[in-house]
């Protein structure tokens, strides 16, 4: 969507009729005013441009006129991002504060296959590429994706490394002056995970709970997180979302999470699937975000495909992807952070 041609009010428009699975002018009018004073003849000219630039559907007439969300599929409908997050959380209308256990029939067709042909046309084969390479480039070329993998996905985290200070830490195991000993383990644990799918790589063409919770023990390891399943309650900052906070109840949605994946057919949708879900299930006592990223990296290894390393990934605008899934169930800009970075993996690394 070209953001240029909405104004703010008419983005909250169409927020508002993305959320729902369909709404009356009159319920649209009620909940636009929580946020701003409109007119009925102002709401109609608004959902009028939206149907101009077809970013909405419409059915029925007169009074009886509905208007609903372009995409069926919960999880594919654009929100705009800007005009949602100028809200604080607990004003933000329609925030879903709880897990969804329906959301599993959403889980398929995630991307379209105009996009799974646009990401073959631009993936190349892992094997193939490093094979090419002499030992000494694949050392060198190894080690820069993997230095900046761990910056990134450590500075996602809070990290205050810099990427030099981060290459120092790896190459030469030199701590940077001034930063707390935790922050130097999280990106060498990044290292070691990373050095662990890559060794067994073909493990995670089918995944398990047992071989995630495996590799979270790696990323986690002398950071005084819990392993395994969490027991307790978890919250999320800068979202009313709360994680589900009994332990059953977690496993389970875990697991029905795996065994989708392990259906799934492309592996560019298995690997789509993690990177979002393990962060809403918060499976982990902490730790969630940088599992999901490492086991993506894993699946995409175990098919051929080239690792991500986040590195021009803008670490707010992750966030708030990952915020408004949690909020809205729309992975729409996850989805385009995800496809970004596999086109940026295949254009940079291993060249």
């Amino acid at each position: 969507m070209d953001e240029t041609i909405l104004t703010a009010r008419q983005k909250y428009v169409l927020n508002v009729i993305n959320q729902s699975e369909g709404l009356l002018r009159e319920e649209i009018q009620q909940k636009v005013s929580k946020a701003y004073p409109v007119s009925k003849p102002t709401v109609i000219r608004d959902i009028h441009v939206l149907l101009i630039k077809k970013l909405v559907n419409v059915t029925g007439k007169a009074r009886a006129t509905i208007y609903f969300p372009k995409v069926s599929n919960p999880l594919l409908r654009e929100f705009n991002l800007e005009r949602y997050f100028a809200d604080d959380p607990d004003n933000r209308i329609g925030a879903k504060k709880s897990f969804d256990f329906e959301i599993f029939i959403n889980l398929h067709d995630l991307l379209t296959p105009e996009e799974i042909n646009s990401l073959r046309k631009v993936a190349l084969s892992f094997r193939e590429k490093t094979l090419k390479l002499s030992p000494d480039l694949l050392k060198r070329e190894l080690e820069r994706f993997v230095i900046e993998l761990s910056w990134k996905s450590s500075k996602i985290e809070g990290n205050t490394y810099t990427l030099l200070e981060t290459e120092s830490l790896i190459k030469e195991q030199k701590e940077a002056a001034g930063k707390s000993r935790d922050e130097a383990v999280m990106i060498l644990n990044h290292k070691a995970a990373f050095d662990e799918i890559l060794k067994a790589k073909n493990d995670f063409k089918t995944i398990s709970v047992s071989g995630i919770n495996q590799l979270h023990n790696i990323l986690t390891k002398g950071l005084g997180i819990s392993f395994g399943i969490r027991k307790q309650a978890v919250g999320i900052t800068g979202t009313t979302y709360h994680p589900l906070d009994n332990e059953y109840q977690t496993k389970e949605v875990f697991e029905k999470t795996v065994n989708v994946v392990n259906r799934t057919k492309s592996p560019f949708e298995k690997a789509l699937i993690v990177h979002f879900m393990i962060p809403y299930i918060q499976p982990y006592a902490d730790g969630n975000k940088r599992t999901a990223r490492m086991l993506t990296n894993a699946i995409l290894l175990a098919y051929d495909l080239y690792p991500l390393s986040y590195r021009s990934v803008d670490e707010d605008e992750f966030k708030k992807a990952l915020v408004l899934f949690y909020e809205q169930e729309s992975i729409y800009e996850i989805k385009k952070l995800f496809i970004e970075q596999i086109k940026f993996a295949n254009e940079t690394y291993f060249r």
